[in-house]
């Protein structure tokens, strides 16, 4: 096969290919994802029309179908319908077979119906997109055969393999195994890292599931989402509308009494809240602790240390024997006992989400009340805190 019109050293080819990829993978986590999936930003047509002719070149993906999967993917998180939980279906499978996984849940005609609306429906995507979806991937290769030679059949199985094994294989299954989470769901999603760069930002993947219609996965100022940052560009630019991004818990220190904004702060942060609740009074209480164990019974000590994860976690998510653990660690501790059922009843609070404010806000001074009496003095710091929380009033920006 003759050479290509141009020739790129090695160097050039790796940076050619790292710099195609890249923009797929900008393609799907602000096209496909944020923008499709969740609605959290709306784009202009020619951005829109962009991202859908790069995606049929470069992964031949119908964006019916990814949204599908995705969208049912949160509705069914790590239950026996969840299209690609590694706790159903094994972390190994999803990571190396993730892209079969996909593809039997995006042939299945009742997840399209169910969860593919709203989706592109227009002469281009039936005509062309969607009924020759294998066309693009082949269009490309010829692209790149004509114009780099034979070097472009290697950079093209690169292409071909990229969002198969970082989104349908990493994502899918390293951020639901292992990782660090800000907030405790009731899934397994964690953050892979907190430099979202390689995968634009999916690495967030544990923020993503606490506030799914946020476009912006980012949640501490220590975490990097380029993915944001190209939204921002496009925004700026007149290609992109962000329409939400994630709750902040502010703190109004003039309010003495709980009201119906704290009420509205309490349900839409409820995850900054059970977030800050662990770092300022289980944490404190478990360190005091673990320090009275060490010196007056080693052996509970040393069952306490080992559950500080259980401890954290979202109780549903754990199995009988950790269940049992965290008892028998708690018999031994009056104190930490009181602030992890403390816990658990204001998690109860929010399941009265849906009732009248007046019953909320019942609830709450109930709970408050709880606190006061407990002579815990994190707790009560914590309960008499409440009062001053309220929603952040600022832009997306």
């Amino acid at each position: 096969m003759p050479d290509g019109l141009f020739s790129l050293p090695w160097w050039g080819i790796t940076l050619l290919t790292l710099g195609l990829t890249h923009i797929t993978i900008v393609s799907v986590t602000v096209f496909l994802h944020r923008h499709q999936a969740h609605r959290a930003l709306s784009l202009h047509p020619l951005a829109s029309h962009f991202f859908r002719v790069w995606l049929w070149l470069t992964t031949g993906m119908v964006t019916r179908e990814w949204v599908a999967v995705h969208r049912k993917h949160h509705a069914c998180a790590e239950g026996p319908d969840d299209p690609h939980s590694p706790v159903q279906k094994g972390i190994h499978r999803v990571l190396w077979l993730g892209v079969v996984l996909y593809a039997r849940e995006a042939s299945r005609a009742d997840t399209l119906e169910k969860y593919g609306f709203a989706t592109p429906d227009d002469w281009l995507e039936n005509n062309l997109y969607a009924r020759y979806s294998w066309l693009g991937v082949t269009l490309l290769l010829t692209v790149e055969l004509v114009l780099l030679g034979p070097v472009a059949i290697l950079m093209w199985l690169v292409q071909m393999a990229w969002i198969p094994f970082w989104a349908a294989g990493v994502i899918n299954g390293a951020g639901h195994w292992f990782g660090y989470r800000n907030f405790e769901v009731m899934d397994n999603s964690t953050n892979i890292l907190p430099i979202g760069i390689l995968i634009g930002g999916e690495e967030l993947h544990n923020n993503h599931h606490a506030f799914a219609s946020s476009a912006r996965f980012a949640c501490r100022p220590w975490e990097i989402d380029i993915g944001w940052y190209y939204i921002r560009l496009m925004d700026w630019l007149g290609l992109a509308r962000v329409k939400k991004v994630s709750p902040r818990l502010v703190f109004d220190n003039a309010k003495q009494a709980c009201d119906r904004d704290t009420v509205r702060a309490l349900v839409v942060n409820r995850f900054h809240v059970l977030s800050h609740f662990t770092r300022e009074v289980l944490n404190q209480v478990y360190r005091e602790e673990l320090e009275r164990l060490k010196a007056t019974d080693f052996d509970a000590f040393v069952r306490l240390r080992n559950a500080r994860r259980l401890l954290r976690r979202e109780a549903t998510l754990l199995d009988g024997r950790a269940r049992s653990w965290i008892n028998e660690c708690l018999e031994n501790s009056e104190s930490l006992h009181t602030v992890y059922a403390m816990r658990e009843s204001l998690k109860d609070l929010w399941r009265r989400s849906a009732a009248t404010h007046e019953h909320f806000l019942g609830a709450l001074e109930e709970w408050r009340q709880r606190a006061e009496d407990s002579g815990i003095r994190v707790l009560r710091e914590f309960s008499r805190g409440i009062p001053t929380y309220s929603i952040a009033r600022s832009t997306p920006h």
